[in-house]
């Protein structure tokens, strides 16, 4: 009699336990697709975007302003003549 009502207890218990722990699971997963949140998140990766993309548009005239100083004074060094390598042989 003992055992039973102990692995009733446990059975029980362990059913409470679960059913609390799927519960706060399905909570915070209904929580994190309402639309107010996934909208904030939205925003924030579209912001985060258009961070790499200015940052990857700096970077890109920056290696351009720089490639064109190498080219003119590849050019001022060969004495002015238009004759430059359509590719840089350092590739």
């Amino acid at each position: 009699m003992f055992k039973r009502i102990f692995w009733l207890v446990i059975g029980a218990g362990f059913g409470f336990g679960v059913s609390f722990w799927l519960m706060r699971v399905v909570r915070e997963t209904v929580e994190r697709y309402t639309p107010e949140r996934v909208g904030a998140e939205l925003a924030g990766a579209l912001r985060d975007l258009g961070r790499d993309v200015r940052e990857a548009v700096r970077e890109g005239a920056e290696a351009m302003r720089e490639r064109e100083a190498e080219l003119r004074g590849e050019l001022e060094r060969r004495g002015g003549r238009a004759e430059l390598p359509l590719t840089d042989p350092d590739w």
